[in-house]
């Protein structure tokens, strides 16, 4: 590493350093998003084409670089045989706040999740008796921790972004230290995998062939259970899990418009 410039930010007046990297110097966190090709190989023309004008954002951290913002323009530098690499670097206690970062490509609710369990995971890793509900500031939302889980552990197809508006409104960060809060949300993922196991059925049921039809039935079912227009809802997580279950049993083709 070789130091340019040391400057403050303009709102937090916080120390930056501008630094030039050897390119195997820099790392990734292993709770980054997963990488997009297509993204990576648009920012490799360009940066061919335009150089490269907008520095990645590291961290040190137990004796390494790890970027924080720019893993694909780091990853297409390495593509097109770049030595060096341009990084601002931040203070250690931004490294946890990687969700915040990601503008190249703003993620999917599929990308947020799985990056989002990755996170919980590191942070268990480092600290199990950190209490969960003292890291909301580290997660978007503590429904992507929920989805994580759900993809990672039990299954990779699990159709998160069906369930984002109902899960958003009865999940929460828990009360409980890492070490204990992780097995609930494994109880949580669990429960929303038997709820789309139930949608799936019904999907086979009416016989459709369209899959995002499956997110009309999980609005559908919630709306039977909740009503039309619930911005709200009061029940606890499983209980509502489960009005949303059996809504979904009952549903017929009618509740859709069409003649049985």
């Amino acid at each position: 590493m070789r130091e340019i410039a040391t400057f403050e930010d303009p709102v937090k007046k916080q120390p930056l350093t501008l630094a030039v990297f050897g390119i195997e110097e820099v790392h990734r966190p292993p709770f980054q998003r997963d990488l997009s090709e297509s993204l990576k190989k648009h920012l490799e023309l360009a940066i061919e084409k335009l150089g490269f004008l907008t520095p990645i954002v590291v961290v040190h951290k137990d004796g390494k670089y790890y970027v924080v913002d720019g893993q694909h323009r780091l990853e297409a530098m390495r593509d097109i045989g770049a030595r060096e690499i341009v990084g601002i670097i931040v203070d250690e206690s931004l490294y946890h706040h990687i969700l915040e970062f990601n503008t190249e490509k703003p993620p999917n609710v599929k990308e947020k999740s799985k990056q989002a369990y990755r996170l919980y995971q590191e942070l268990l890793k480092e600290d199990e008796n950190l209490i969960e509900e003292e890291l909301f500031t580290y997660f978007k939302d503590p429904m992507y921790i929920t989805f994580g889980f759900a993809i990672e552990e039990f299954d990779p197809k699990f159709p998160a972004s069906f369930y984002e508006s109902f899960v958003s409104k009865i999940d929460e960060f828990l009360r409980k230290p890492l070490k204990e809060a992780v097995e609930e949300r494994r109880r949580r993922a669990q429960a929303l995998i038997d709820l789309n196991q139930v949608v799936n059925q019904k999907y086979a049921e009416f016989g459709w062939d369209n899959a995002l039809l499956k997110g009309e039935i999980v609005r559908k079912a919630v709306q039977k259970a909740f009503g039309v227009r619930v911005r709200t809802i009061e029940e606890e997580f499983y209980a509502a899990i489960d009005r949303v279950k059996q809504a979904c049993e009952s549903l017929t083709l009618q509740d859709f418009g069409e003649v049985e």
